[in-house]
């Protein structure tokens, strides 16, 4: 693979922190730039763009943090430069990343907190969601409400959205092992039976409002830059 197929790979894993999806597949990234050979090899440049001018800077700043320690960390590149572009704060934003600023250094006086917590926020909105996504289709397989509720996660069938629910859970410290119940709650706790219709209620409509959400930012952003279809 080559260093150009390796930095994508790795941006790839860069997700809007709100909607859970790559930034590639929201087509956040409007360019990159890879030196692989010469005096310049190894150096990155990375270029995002946002569906409106006035993207939440919480988020943006996340995105672009994000996509630096993704690209830095892959092996042979040297350096990285990610650039948001067409943001009222983007001088702000670049700046603050490039020096390892923090989000507070970097907004001075406008910001008092880390985004450690709105991070988590968001992970834990990924999780319900995802819970519905491995849940619903082995219901529609014909499992029992008392199947999916006693189920760990050892129990369903091998898929991307297992795997990606395993890395959100881990991500939060949450049970991700293969004894771990399928179905948990916010503080990790097995959902009941007598619960679990609500809880798979939440987790429906917390889907359906990210995916919602990710199609009306694909839209915005299309209309933005006259993008055709992807």
């Amino acid at each position: 693979m080559s260093l150009r197929d390796r930095v994508y790979a790795a941006l790839d894993t860069v997700r809007d922190p709100e909607l859970d999806e790559s930034v590639l597949s929201l087509d956040f990234v409007s360019s990159c730039a890879v030196s692989e050979a010469g005096t310049d090899g190894g150096a990155v440049e990375v270029h995002l763009r946002l569906p409106t001018y006035f993207c939440a800077p919480n988020f943006a700043f996340l995105m672009v943090a994000d996509a630096y320690d993704a690209v830095m960390a892959v092996d042979g590149v040297t350096q990285a430069s990610i650039l948001l572009d067409d943001h009222f704060a983007s001088h702000t934003i670049n700046e603050g990343v490039a020096a390892r600023a923090g989000f507070v250094a970097s907004f001075q006086g406008e910001a008092q907190d880390e985004l450690a917590e709105l991070r988590a926020n968001f992970l834990h909105k990924a999780v319900l969601a995802g819970q519905d996504r491995v849940a619903r289709p082995l219901l529609a397989d014909g499992w029992t409400p008392e199947r999916l509720c006693t189920a760990g996660l050892g129990d369903v069938p091998p898929s991307p959205d297992l795997d990606r629910l395993r890395h959100r859970r881990g991500l939060l410290g949450l049970p991700a092992g293969d004894d771990a119940a399928l179905l948990i709650d916010a503080e990790g706790r097995p959902v009941t039976l007598e619960a679990m219709p609500l809880h798979l209620r939440r987790a429906r409509t917390t889907r359906v409002g990210m995916e919602a959400n990710g199609g009306y930012c694909r839209g915005l952003l299309a209309d933005r830059y006259n993008l055709g279809p992807s």
